[in-house]
């Protein structure tokens, strides 16, 4: 007599043992998903958005299953609000807008540091205008309406002595890519922006005939880095420019990526340990700085997100 073998010893647990595998196989795929973080950025054309694109590439280079959505956005103000709704998970906050918002209880933390902005004025290079006090009566672009390095220029602008509104025409954008255009085409006369990768600055920088950078007055400068104050003096490196044989001095204030409250810190410390092994400086003029070690100099551990704090404490970065 032939004996056959019945598998699944007949059709009720058949029934079963294919419910448990779809079940399985359900859990399976949940769990492959990968990991979607939002984060809001700026207005096309500025450096937030460069920013942000990098460091979304970037972070899904070092860990593939972890999806960042970088967003247009109105720009520091704007962005603080949607981290406060909920809207966003990160944001990308220019630090005038961050000191205020991280000085506010169970608010808003820090994922990772950005860059430093050194603020600038940048003229054509065949340009009569060399200093702060030469843009008295000039058409000025100081940036989109929303955005934290328009906040900057107003500063730099009253602390050397002249006011905003009235001393300079000041032209204020929807997209901060509008401006660069408008300097070269003769429609203004001066651009104010910040950090050493901003796409304005490089269009400027690289277009015929090149480009002038200049900061505030020294004694605009001393006014602004106080001690305690958002601004500090920073230094624009020989080089950083095409045609920039000497350093510039400045103020500027640290960007930061911000981090939106109840954000879960398992998913924070895996961007931060991406981050921190990413090849973020090769896709970014400044990359480099926005390593989460630097954080220990920028910020204290009160104002740092759990996850970012684990990591850094996994590593050995202390923080005060």
């Amino acid at each position: 007599m032939t004996r056959h073998l019945t598998v699944g010893g007949g059709p009720t647990r058949r029934a079963g043992l294919l419910a448990a595998l779809g079940l399985l196989l359900g859990r399976s795929a949940r769990a492959a998903q990968p990991t979607r973080v939002v984060l809001a950025t700026a207005t096309p054309g500025g450096g937030f958005p460069a920013f942000g694109d990098a460091f979304a590439a970037a972070i899904q280079a070092a860990d593939p299953d972890l999806i960042i959505e970088a967003r247009a956005s109105g720009g520091s103000a704007e962005n603080v609000g949607l981290l406060r709704a909920g809207r966003v998970d990160l944001a990308l906050v220019q630090g005038e807008y961050a000191t205020p918002a991280l000085a506010e209880p169970g608010g808003l933390t820090i994922l990772a540091p950005m860059y430093p902005t050194p603020g600038l004025f940048a003229v054509p290079a065949g340009s009569a205008i060399r200093t702060v006090d030469d843009l008295r009566g000039r058409t000025v672009v100081l940036g989109t309406h929303n955005s934290g390095l328009t906040v900057m220029g107003r500063s730099a602008l009253q602390a050397s002595g002249l006011d905003p509104e009235r001393d300079i025409r000041p032209i204020l954008l929807d997209r901060a890519g509008d401006g660069p255009p408008m300097v070269l085409e003769g429609r203004a006369e001066a651009l104010w922006g910040g950090g050493l990768g901003w796409p304005g600055f490089l269009a400027l920088a690289h277009a015929p005939g090149g480009a002038r950078f200049f900061g505030p007055s020294e004694a605009g400068i001393a006014r602004l880095a106080q001690p305690g104050a958002t601004l500090r003096r920073l230094t624009v490196p020989p080089g950083s420019f095409p045609g920039q044989a000497d350093a510039i001095e400045t103020i500027g204030s640290w960007s930061l990526v911000l981090v939106r409250p109840g954000f879960a810190a398992d998913t924070a410390y895996r961007i931060v340990r991406a981050l921190a092994r990413s090849d973020m400086a090769a896709r970014h003029p400044q990359g480099s700085a926005s390593q989460p070690k630097n954080l220990s100099e920028i910020a204290p551990a009160a104002q740092i997100h759990d996850g970012t704090r684990r990591y850094l404490s996994e590593v050995g970065v202390p923080i005060r």
